[in-house]
């Protein structure tokens, strides 16, 4: 819990630092990205959020999360055929992986990572600025289900 109270003060200081409000219900959508695990939604986003503030809107959701993503403070996965997907936690370029049944993202937890973007960096001469990873499955529970 201690990482998630780290990340939710982060984005704080961060919309601080350049000059952005926090108003209640953007306060409420940080909770919700620093607090989550599974790579929200917008819609999952709202639905949390709605509970206590009924008034807020979807479009309200869509505007914080963007003025995250415009200060780095979160991550857009997106998808051709479903919703992007937002990581509060890990709002920097790192692998997933996705249930092609239940649409469940998780991020392993792996050290390569590093490593091949520095090696292609290294064999191609490019400067790496992002990187996407995503790798596709059946998730434990999905499996189990078959």
């Amino acid at each position: 819990m201690a990482d998630h109270r780290l990340r939710l003060e982060k984005m704080i200081e961060t919309l601080r630092e350049t000059g952005h409000r926090l108003t209640p219900q953007r306060l409420a959508v940080l909770k919700v990205l620093s607090l989550s695990e599974g790579h929200p939604s917008a819609e999952q986003v709202y639905e949390q959020v709605k509970d206590d503030f009924p008034t807020t809107s979807l479009a309200t959701i869509y505007k914080t999360i963007n003025l995250l993503k415009s200060v780095d403070q979160v991550l857009e996965l997106g998808f051709a055929h479903a919703s992007s997907r937002y990581d509060g936690n890990k709002p920097y370029p790192h692998p997933h992986v996705i249930c092609t049944r239940c649409g469940r993202v998780v991020d392993p937890e792996h050290t390569a990572m590093r490593e091949l973007s520095r090696d292609v960096a290294i064999d191609t001469g490019f400067r790496i600025t992002h990187h996407r990873l995503d790798f596709y499955g059946l998730c434990p529970d999905c499996q189990e289900a078959d």
